[in-house]
Order: C-alpha cells, then sequence, then structure tokens
C-alpha cells in the first residue's frame, strides 16, 4: 500500500481506523471544543494497549494534541476511533510546538505545557536534588477535565518550572485521581531505600486507592503489582494523603469517604488497617469532601504545636463552588479531635481549591499550593490551548486570634515575595480605603479596606472577560480576624497580579484572597486611595 496512511472508514459503526504512516514521535489529533467526546482505543499488536476520550475536531480545529508513538514499531500500531470525522488524518512528527500561543498563561505560576490540570498531587521536597516536585491532574488530550492522568513538573526555586513526562497513566483499574507521594528513605514498602512512593485512587469501576514506585527520582512510575491496596463499600473514596507517625513508626493515610475523613495506618504502604473517621457534625457539609492533608503547625510566638487537617469542599465554598476549610485540633496516631464546630476557611477568594502541602519541606517549612480556579466555571474560562493554573505557593503556620482563637495564618513562600507589590490602605475620612488595579482600557478591579467592620472585599465584576459564567463576575469579602493588641486603622498587603489572576495576602501574615481576572490587555496600573 503506498497510501502515506492505512485508512479504513466504517461508515455504519462511525468508526475509523488509522495506522500511522511512519516512524515517529508522535502522532496529532485535531481538537474542536464543542465537539462531542469520542473514544479512541490504542492497539498494538491486536491488543488494546490505551485508550482515551478527545473532542475530535469536525468542522474546524481550536488546538492540537499529541500522542507519544516513539515506544511502539507504528507497523503494528493501530488507533480505532469512535467517529467518521473527515479531519482525521494521518499526521505524524518528530516535533510537537508547545511554545505559549495564549495571552492569559500566567508569566509566574505553574501551568501545564499544554492541555487541562486541575489538582496539585503527589508534592514532596527532594533533599538529595534540592527539587520541589509537583504532580497534578491533567488531561493530555484536550483542555476539559478528562482522561485523568499524574503531570508532572519540578522547580529548584518555586517559580520556575521544567516540564517532566507524564507520570502515572490510566490502566486496567481505571484513571489516576488526586493522591500524594513520600521518599520511602528506609525501605518500608521494599522498592529500595529512597524510592518515591505514590497514593492515588484508581477511579475505574469503583474508586479504589493504588499505589506506584519510582526508583529514578520521580520521573518513572511502575505501579505495585497487587493493587489496589484500599478499597472501601462507598462510591466517594479518594485522594489519599500519606503522612509519617514517628512515634508508632508507621505511615498515616487520610482519606476523603463521602463527607467525613478516614484514617488508616500502614508498616509498609501496602497494608493498611482503619483507625478511626472524622467530620459528622464539623465545618461545612454543603458538597463532596476531597484532598483531605494534614499537617502538625507551629503555634506562632509559642513553642507549641497543633495539627491542622485541610479540606476541600465542592460544592459548598463560602462564595459558591469550591474552597478549601480546616480544622485545628490534635491528632494522636488514631484519632482527630477538632478544637471547633464552625467551617473555617483557608482563603476566601473564589478561586483556591484542593490545597495540599509537600512532603518533606526543607527547613521545617509547611509548603503548600492549591489550583486556582472553581468548578462552576473552571471548564468555560477563556483559554484552550491549556486550562488553569496553580497558586502561589505559600507557607502556612497558626497565630492565635483576639478571641483566643487558633487560625492558619497564610505568606508568600519566601522564594515569590520579590514578584509582588507592597500596599498599605489606611483609611482617611472615611472608613474605607482602596486600591485599585487597571489597565489603560478602563478594566479594573477593586480592593477596599471596611475599618468599622474590619473586612476585605475584591470586586472583578468589571475586570475584563467575565460572560463565560454567570458565576464568574462579582464580589467577595472576608472577615479579618485580628490578634490581640493589632492596629487595625491600616492594613499592609502584599498582591501579586498575574496574567490572569490577583492574590493578595497581608503582610502580617493573618489573610490570603486568590481570584481569577481575565483583562483585554495587562493590569499595569495601581491606584490607592
Amino acid at each position: 500500500m503506498t497510501l502515506l496512511c492505512a485508512l479504513l472508514s466504517l461508515s455504519a459503526a462511525a468508526t475509523t481506523l488509522i495506522r500511522p504512516s511512519k516512524q515517529a514521535h508522535y502522532f496529532v489529533f485535531p481538537i474542536q471544543e464543542n465537539a462531542p467526546t469520542i473514544r479512541v482505543r490504542v492497539v498494538y499488536e491486536n491488543r488494546e494497549v490505551d485508550h482515551f476520550n478527545i473532542m475530535l475536531a469536525r468542522t474546524g480545529v481550536d488546538y492540537t494534541v499529541p500522542y507519544d508513538i516513539s515506544r511502539y514499531d507504528v507497523r503494528n500500531l493501530l488507533f480505532i476511533v469512535d467517529s467518521d470525522s473527515k479531519m482525521l488524518t494521518d499526521n505524524t512528527t518528530d516535533e510537537f510546538d508547545m511554545s505559549n500561543t495564549e495571552m492569559y498563561r500566567p508569566a509566574y505560576h505553574h501551568t501545564p505545557s499544554y492541555g487541562w490540570m486541575n489538582d496539585p498531587n503527589g508534592m514532596y521536597y527532594d533533599p538529595a536534588t534540592k527539587l520541589w516536585h509537583l504532580y497534578y491532574q491533567c488531561n493530555p488530550y484536550g483542555s476539559k477535565w478528562e482522561n485523568m492522568t499524574w503531570g508532572h513538573s519540578t522547580s529548584a526555586d518555586l517559580i520556575h518550572w521544567e516540564h517532566q513526562p507524564m507520570a502515572i497513566r490510566p490502566d486496567g483499574l481505571g484513571t489516576i485521581f488526586s493522591g500524594s507521594a513520600v521518599i520511602d528513605h528506609d525501605n518500608t514498602a521494599g522498592f529500595g531505600r529512597d524510592a518515591v512512593i505514590a497514593m492515588y485512587t484508581s477511579a475505574g469501576e469503583a474508586q479504589t486507592q493504588s499505589i506506584a514506585y519510582s526508583t529514578d527520582g520521580g520521573i518513572t512510575f511502575t505501579p505495585y503489582a497487587g493493587n489496589p491496596v484500599l478499597r472501601a463499600d462507598i462510591p466517594d473514596f479518594r485522594d489519599p494523603k500519606i503522612f509519617r507517625n514517628e512515634q508508632t513508626g508507621e505511615w498515616n493515610v487520610a482519606l476523603a469517604a463521602g463527607q467525613e475523613v478516614r484514617y488508616y495506618a500502614s508498616r509498609n504502604l501496602k497494608d493498611w488497617r482503619y483507625l478511626s473517621s472524622f467530620g459528622k457534625g464539623y465545618g461545612s457539609h454543603g458538597g463532596v469532601w476531597e484532598c483531605p492533608d494534614m499537617i502538625e503547625l507551629p503555634v506562632r510566638g509559642t513553642d507549641k504545636t497543633k495539627w491542622v487537617l485541610l479540606l476541600n469542599i465542592n460544592p459548598g465554598g463560602p462564595f459558591g463552588g469550591s474552597a478549601t476549610q480546616y480544622f485545628v485540633g490534635d491528632w494522636d496516631g488514631q484519632t482527630f479531635r477538632c478544637d471547633h464546630r464552625g467551617a473555617r476557611w483557608m482563603d476566601y477568594g473564589k478561586d483556591h481549591y484542593a490545597t495540599v502541602s509537600f512532603a518533606g519541606a526543607p527547613d521545617n517549612r509547611h509548603v503548600v499550593i492549591a489550583w486556582m480556579s472553581n468548578w462552576l466555571y473552571a471548564n468555560d474560562v477563556p483559554t484552550m490551548q491549556y486550562r488553569s493554573a496553580n497558586s502561589l505557593p505559600r507557607e502556612i503556620d497558626l497565630y492565635e486570634d483576639k478571641n483566643g482563637e487558633l487560625r492558619i495564618g497564610v505568606r508568600p513562600a519566601k522564594e515569590v515575595m520579590k514578584l509582588g507589590k507592597r500596599f498599605t490602605l489606611k483609611p482617611k475620612k472615611g472608613k474605607t480605603a482602596t486600591i485599585e488595579i487597571s489597565n489603560n482600557s478602563g478594566e479594573v478591579a477593586t480592593l477596599t479596606y471596611d475599618k468599622h467592620h474590619q473586612t476585605l472585599t475584591f470586586d472583578r465584576t468589571e475586570s475584563g472577560q467575565t460572560a463565560f459564567s454567570k458565576h464568574f463576575p462579582g464580589k467577595v469579602k472576608m472577615p479579618i480576624f485580628p490578634r490581640k493588641g493589632d492596629n487595625m486603622d491600616q492594613v499592609t498587603i502584599d498582591v501579586f497580579v498575574d496574567n490572569c489572576s490577583v492574590e493578595i495576602f497581608d503582610a502580617d501574615g493573618r489573610f490570603a484572597l486568590t481570584n481569577l481576572i481575565f483583562p483585554n490587555e495587562p493590569m499595569c496600573n495601581y491606584h490607592v486611595e
């Protein structure tokens, strides 16, 4: 056969069989965002070795996505596509251009090189290489949620990120949902000293927990042959967060189970026993609980520590959709006991979700990062080459407010401080002071400090493109929880404006406020009044 590819269209079944014409690195698929989602099966030597879903172009191409075929002899490779689209042609290439084509791609926030991204996963710091590892939920084949896979990036400074190969791909147990990773310094799991062990949710017929191990510094992972290592009898059972219990010499894991958190223990990361549950009667229950994290935090100005459970919820946030709540209490290795009943929110912006921490951060630091979006409109924001960014990394601790309650304190990680601008809002004649962030087109985002009510309000109604979702434009208002003796006649804030976001931090580390914006030209003007 002399055609560039062997292309057979079976119109009755609306199925296309396509064989790449030459040995190459990639086969490229054309994508159209409003096209229906169809299944692609990858058959090699007569066996199905992979499958994924794409919005295959039918009338126009919005962007393209690559599929790596370098590992196969293409003479024995076949794509079976559940579509009769005439836009699917043989497109094999050794190069795929991943350079930025989006005006809203951030300048200093982490984003995927292309495609969809949501929750950060498996984050850890490697003391041997001094690299921060960030894994994340991604769709390698489109810019909407689908085909959940672990992407991977590394950084030496938490600002500049190097994209690594996809780390953990879907397998026979399902797609790869959120989870965590640790360095197994003592070889407790038997995969080798200093192996990186990832624990994640396999989302197939049920949600079960699996592990995979890496012996090359977290670049490639091998799924454990005995997966799954943990299962339950409920549909929502996911997002395992591993943490070490040095007193018992065991690993613990916190798992989101419906609207509670379940705790388990293991000595080898393979065999787990149930410990306890937390959640009934505590916090917000407006939606599914997700992405728990357990962190022992110092109490500012003391030699004390308390345990904090970070717990993400969707919907149920204070301004609709997604948000991160937290609980302060004690952990005895068996049970978490919370000091308060009501929900407390880690960030009062509308775009801060799935907050989790880096395992093993140096110098006893507690560094967290979040997904900077909201499920109310995450699939609809005005980008296509990529969708979603991570928040700036933040350092957290606990402080005591004027009523004696412990609350999370938040500051930008020290590495990123140079990227922000500091302002002081001091109401003069009236009770409020504002900072307007604007561009030369008259688009503006406004932050208002109300001294009397001790609140901050962020308004993005006139900030640029907002019509893509009825849930996007509007205001958010947050309370400030001062400490005893704080002078509330003014607040000093650090403002970080990137191409599609505004992040606001209290210079005294009492609050954070994270919101997306999509101006039609950069926001470079600041006016304080």
